[in-house]
Formats: C-alpha cells, sequence, structure tokens
C-alpha cells in the first residue's frame, strides 16, 4: 500500500472519534445509523482496523461530511470555494457568504432530537433576519414566544434578548442574515395589488 495512503487512512480513526464526541454521539447510536457493528466502530477508532469505502461512505453521511473531510484528503487544483460548516451550539452552521462585513448568510440545521431544548437567551450588536426551509423554529424574541413554519420569516435587532430552536423532535432548516453593525436586508416595495 502507498505510503501516503497508509498515513491518511491511519489518520481516520482519530477523525472518526473527534466527530461522534462533538456530535455527542455513542457507538451504540452511529452503529445504528451506519448499520456497522458497536466493536468495528470501536477498532476503527482506535486505529486498531483501517477501513473500507464501504464503511466510511455511511460514515461520512451519518457524521454529515464529505468523504474527502472524513479521510483529511488533501486539496484538488479546484478554485472554486468550499465554504465547510461548523458546529455551534447543536446546530450545524453553514456560512453561505465569504466576504468581510456588512451582512453574512448562513444556512443553519438543527438536527432531529438536536439542539438547546431549554431557551438561553442571548443579546448581542446586530441585526438578523430568518427564514425557515423545513421543520419548525421556535423563536424567543424578548417577550415573545414564536413557532415558525415553512415560509415564515422573522427579523430582529440582536440587542433584544433572543434565542431559537427546534420547536419540537424534528429536525429544522433555516436561513439566516446577519449584519454584524446592524446592517438590513434592504427590501423592494410589494407590487400594488390589483
Amino acid at each position: 500500500m502507498d505510503e501516503e495512503i497508509g498515513r491518511t487512512l491511519g489518520a481516520v480513526g482519530p477523525r472518526l472519534r473527534a466527530l461522534r464526541k462533538q456530535r455527542e454521539t455513542t457507538l451504540a447510536a452511529l452503529s445504528g445509523a451506519t448499520g456497522i457493528s458497536v466493536s468495528t466502530l470501536s477498532r476503527l477508532e482506535s486505529g486498531d482496523r483501517r477501513p473500507t469505502l464501504e464503511q466510511l461512505l455511511p460514515l461520512a453521511r451519518a457524521h454529515g461530511v464529505t468523504l474527502d473531510d472524513l479521510v483529511g484528503a488533501p486539496q484538488t487544483g479546484d478554485p472554486r470555494i468550499h465554504l465547510r460548516p461548523v458546529n455551534h451550539h447543536g446546530m450545524t452552521v453553514l456560512p453561505l457568504t465569504r466576504r468581510a462585513g456588512g451582512i453574512q448568510a448562513f444556512k443553519m440545521v438543527i438536527p432531529a432530537g438536536g439542539g438547546r431544548r431549554v431557551p438561553d437567551l442571548q443579546t448581542h450588536e446586530g441585526y438578523e433576519w430568518l427564514y425557515v426551509l423545513d421543520g419548525r423554529l421556535r423563536t424567543v424574541l424578548g417577550e415573545h414566544d414564536l413557532v415558525l413554519a415553512p415560509g415564515e420569516a422573522a427579523e430582529f435587532d440582536t440587542r433584544v434578548p433572543h434565542w431559537f430552536g427546534a420547536a419540537d423532535g424534528d429536525a429544522v432548516e433555516f436561513l439566516s442574515l446577519f449584519g454584524s453593525q446592524g446592517e438590513r436586508a434592504h427590501l423592494r416595495a410589494r407590487p400594488k395589488s390589483d
């Protein structure tokens, strides 16, 4: 086996363990999601066993990462920018913009059964606009406790105490536009209805 391939596969175990711990998932739960036995998962994480492609594909899917990210593949000469998701308070946050300043766009995903269940209201400088793509998003804004359904939006000054999470145990996907300096999205006036 090529030495570089051996090193790459040898580094997968710690990466697998770190992803599982980051997502606070047990070996048993990961086994249920992938169909790979608990003992095999344990040996993969410890490095006692090298992963096969048949194991890597369901593991990448279960962890919500690309196969390249899972194995730490070297960057290709692809000039496109590939923004990487991060896990933040149980949510997966995918940046959709990559410029400094101005309004930033994010796609946010709260997995089924994931995210913080008890509101922990936060305040900070800025202005935010949320748009729900799928699921039901519980949004606490000051004294208002709302549930937003797909197609619904909310906008607010982030100096108002706020929190958002899944309204129930189902996954939620939503978009966020955030202006850290209080910038607001510019909306065009609606056409007059006949």
